[in-house]
């Protein structure tokens, strides 16, 4: 018997709660390293400590659920790692603003006490998202919890920077660098976001030395610059400045004489083909410059103000130098001609300041040796990317790496363990914090003030979450990784760093698959930000629709390369799925009462057609949602529960079932009770990766000795061979087509679907005759029938409306069922108020003033309307001319 009954109406807030604490309770999401399962493990992408749930969040992890709820239902021993990152430069800036808003900053504060009011901050509001992840349903193992500066990553980063450093592949250098001038700090090429933008194109004027009245006229981007200018360049093939070469001009301005050297760097087609070299503020100039021994001349300081290096501008922000030189330049004749021109612009990643290229002394990491196993690790199939389309992308970033700037200038994150020696000079790298320098023993060492770019540490996640370097037993069961989810976004970022430190310290790739997500945007595929107001919260949804119909939602878009658009709507829907399952579980369980499951014998009872199509089709449900999981085909798996959920089982099987429930003998009730609870039980493990709450909480309800204290470590349906019927599910499908049918042609007269009406079936062949003899008393029941003829090459009355479902004719006797005139004065009524609808829709897309200035998704949701508008007057239409051929 049921242990008890379920409320009226799904409460969703209380059973979530309830049920999530009664799992962390008991140990569910604890993974156990020598249990002797076999493993299955996934580090989560860790959250940044400040960050709060947001949609990408949302659909990522929910995709890690669900791998990992149904792997631990199929027997494996699961390890979801989480744990959160420290965010560098994200949580500095967090704490800083505090600071601002009291008035103060961290140089005032000093290093420590900064750093101890950022660990301060963590503890009292970092790793909210945490929380959050578990209104979610994230069963990780919360236990393990890591984050990317506890005491035991820390030790893991130490040890890789000195075995890097020691090996050659981490050194130092005086080289240009991407430069936040609002964050202070060194950024790599992958954290500066490019933008193309509209700008200028200047042409300037520079004095050839010793040639009076002649000039050679260099066009620039950015004429600030030209303070810093070392030479200008062109190409040595070029006929038109040969005599140039190794002569000097003048630089405008300053006064200072630049040699002219020649270089293939330089595109003989693009503006007047000489260009000015700036090595100290432009990647491709930096190694022309090393080319040709230039000096390297920084004008600018970290916050890009013009230094004494720029004369008369020092002191002056860049864009507003900008503006003061080209003024000079025009008042001295020496700007030829400015031309619209477009490029991209870098901005920061974290803040979006124009990005500044700055001449710095900084730590690089040389990736080529590391990159060629990684890129061989996907090339011979030992990862797999998912969608394959990513492999190239992946590709193309490997084989063109360049090194990889490390060393930030902030105070919070790692820091870099390199000591300098005053006394001699030497550089000391060490694991523990030495007292004197190595090379000459001198106690006058001071440690770099810089700290290591935030994804150095997250590199290690794989492994540095499992204890490394120690040998740990969760090393030895769980590393590689079975899978890891991410988006593309971080393909690079994160994913191929991982793949590079993992087969560089483990010797074996960090994961075995890796799936790529893709975005979450809005209704109408825009990228959801605040500055749009189109932004949808996933608390807000959750507390609004529940964590199930919400996980559900976007598992069943989260298709292949292709990115989700999400609208309420959407949820809304998949809410009233929520509904229908909780609806028809009820409706079991009042036939289930005192049913005692686990007496019965399944092979003494005489399965009906429908009870065997229903079992069919569950073997098949559970065949093709472990196929679609194995492939990562979230959505196709979430279609098939779907359909068979609502489609299958409630809209048909239930209501097959009912004449057996309500009016079958003892054999037959008790037969149809048994595959009733059969299926639903089925049904709520085949559901609860996605849906765990909801399944948990009626699984608990349902009569019988459970196999599993709870449905999260019950095993997960797979098809069973005594439960395929073939031929008794080919048999009901064509019995549900002629219900259709008869349903199909109820719609289209507009019959109330409470009145019983009469039917004809003709039937093609003596097999569907007979197959529709032995399954008559469904159709009579599911159509609504009072009489039913079936036969063969049965006459049809002249006045019927006709259906055809495999090779029989069903017909429906019309006279008497229709008012004919009341239905064509109600259909010409309906016809005339989408005429003018029509003609709304019409004159709005006819105006010019309209289509053109409205916004194209504005335009294109007209065109839909008037599509729909238009379809329904043609539906009504063929429907006034049936009823006209009845009068």
């Amino acid at each position: 018997m049921a242990e008890k009954e379920l409320a009226k109406v799904y409460e969703p807030t209380a059973v979530e709660r309830k049920w999530y604490e009664t799992w962390e309770q008991e140990g569910y999401f604890r993974a156990d390293p020598d249990s002797g399962k076999p493993p299955y493990s996934i580090v989560i992408p860790p959250p940044n400590v400040t960050g709060a749930l947001h949609m990408g969040h949302a659909l990522n992890n929910t995709l890690q659920d669900i791998l990992c709820r149904w792997k631990r239902m199929n027997g494996y021993e699961v390890l979801w790692m989480p744990g959160t990152d420290h965010a560098g430069i994200a949580t500095q800036n967090v704490v800083e603003r505090q600071l601002a808003g009291e008035g103060t900053s961290r140089h005032e504060l000093g290093r420590e006490a900064f750093i101890e009011r950022v660990w301060k901050w963590k503890a009292e509001s970092g790793g909210q998202i945490i929380g959050q992840l578990k209104r979610l349903g994230a069963s990780c193992d919360w236990g393990r919890e890591r984050f990317t500066m506890d005491e035991g990553l820390s030790r893991a980063v130490r040890e890789v920077f000195v075995r890097l450093y020691e090996e050659g592949l981490i050194y130092r250098d005086n080289r240009l660098i991407n430069w936040c001038p609002r964050c202070h700090t060194a950024l790599s090429d992958i954290e500066v976001e490019h933008e193309d933008k509209a700008g200028n194109l200047w042409h300037i004027r520079y004095p050839v030395a010793g040639e009076p009245g002649r000039f050679v006229v260099v066009a620039t981007t950015r004429p600030e610059t030209m303070l810093g200018d070392t030479a200008v360049a062109v190409h040595p093939e070029d006929e038109r400045y040969a005599d140039l070469v190794g002569k000097k001009v003048l630089l405008p301005l300053v006064n200072r004489e630049i040699p002219v050297v020649a270089d293939e760097y330089v595109d003989r087609e693009f503006g007047t083909g000489v260009v000015k070299i700036t090595p100290a503020h432009d990647f491709n100039d930096f190694e022309v410059g090393r080319r040709h021994n230039l000096d390297l001349l920084n004008v600018f300081d970290e916050s890009a103000v013009v230094n004494a290096a720029g004369h008369q501008y020092e002191g002056m922000e860049r864009f507003a130098a900008r503006k003061r030189v080209v003024e000079d330049l025009e008042a001295l004749g020496l700007l030829e001609k400015i031309d619209d021109h477009a490029h991209a612009v870098g901005g920061c990643y974290r803040c979006k300041t124009v990005v500044e290229p700055y001449l710095s002394l900084q730590w690089y990491v040389k990736v080529g040796p590391l990159a060629e196993r990684a890129l061989a690790a996907v090339k011979d199939g030992r990862t797999r990317i998912v969608p394959q389309q990513w492999e190239n992308t992946y590709y193309d970033w490997m084989e063109n790496i360049k090194d990889w700037c490390i060393s930030r200038q902030i105070w919070w994150g790692h820091r870099i363990p390199a000591w300098y020696c005053d006394h001699c000079g030497e550089t000391t790298v060490a694991k523990i914090d030495p007292t004197v320098c190595a090379a000459c023993g001198s106690d006058e060492i001071r440690q770099e003030t810089d700290v290591l770019d935030t994804w150095f540490s997250s590199a290690l996640w794989p492994f540095s979450t499992m204890g490394w370097p120690d040998r740990t037993p969760e090393l030895a069961a769980f590393y590689p990784t079975s899978c890891l989810v991410t988006g593309f976004d971080i393909l690079f970022f994160w994913v191929a760093r991982m793949m590079m430190m993992g087969l560089h310290f483990m010797d074996e790739a960090p994961f075995s698959d890796v799936y790529i997500h893709a975005l979450v945007r809005d209704a109408q595929g825009q990228k959801m930000s605040k500055s749009k107001g189109n932004v949808i919260d996933p608390l807000v949804v959750i507390d609004q629709y529940g964590t199930d119909a919400f996980r559900f939602t976007l598992a069943a878009f989260a298709a292949q390369g292709r990115d989700i658009k999400l609208a309420e709507e959407r949820i809304a829907g998949y809410r009233n799925f929520v509904n229908k399952i909780w609806n028809a579980s009820r409706f079991a369980l009042m036939n289930l009462e005192g049913f005692e499951p686990d007496t019965v014998d399944p092979a003494t009872l005489d399965l009906s057609n429908a009870d065997r199509w229903i079992l069919h089709r569950l073997n098949e449900a559970a065949a093709e949602t472990a196929e679609a999981l194995e492939a990562y085909r979230f959505n196709d798996a979430a279609g098939t529960l779907y359909r068979f959920t609502w489609s299958e089982f409630c809209d048909w099987y239930i209501e097959l079932a009912k004449d057996d429930l309500y009016r079958g003998d003892d054999a037959r009730k008790e037969t149809a009770r048994y595959v009733l609870w059969l299926v639903l039980e089925n049904l709520l493990r085949l559901l609860h990766p996605f849906m765990p709450f909801i399944t948990e909480e009626i699984w608990q309800t349902l009569p019988g000795a459970r196999p599993a204290p709870s449905i999260m470590v019950a095993g997960y349906p797979r098809p069973v061979p005594e439960r395929d019927f073939p031929d008794g599910a080919a048999e009901m499908e064509l019995v549900m087509e002629v219900i259709r049918g008869i349903r199909n042609i109820r719609g289209e007269m507009d019959v109330a679907p409470s009145r019983e009406i009469a039917a004809i079936l003709s039937c093609g062949s003596a097999e569907s005759l007979h197959l529709l003899k032995r399954n008559e008393v469904y159709v009579m029941s599911l159509a609504r029938l009072s009489d039913l003829a079936i036969g063969q090459q049965l006459e049809r009355p002249a006045d019927a409306a006709i259906q055809v479902a495999g090779d029989v004719e069903i017909a429906v006797p019309l006279k008497g069922l229709v008012n004919v005139e009341e239905e064509e004065k109600r259909l010409l009524k309906e016809i005339g108020k989408l005429d003018k609808e029509i003609e709304m829709f019409g004159r709005k897309l006819e105006n010019p003033s309209f289509v053109e200035r409205a916004p194209a998704d504005v335009v294109a949701k007209e065109r839909e309307k008037l599509a729909e508008v238009t379809q329904k007057k043609d539906v009504l239409l063929a429907s006034l001319e049936k009823i006209r051929k009845l009068a």
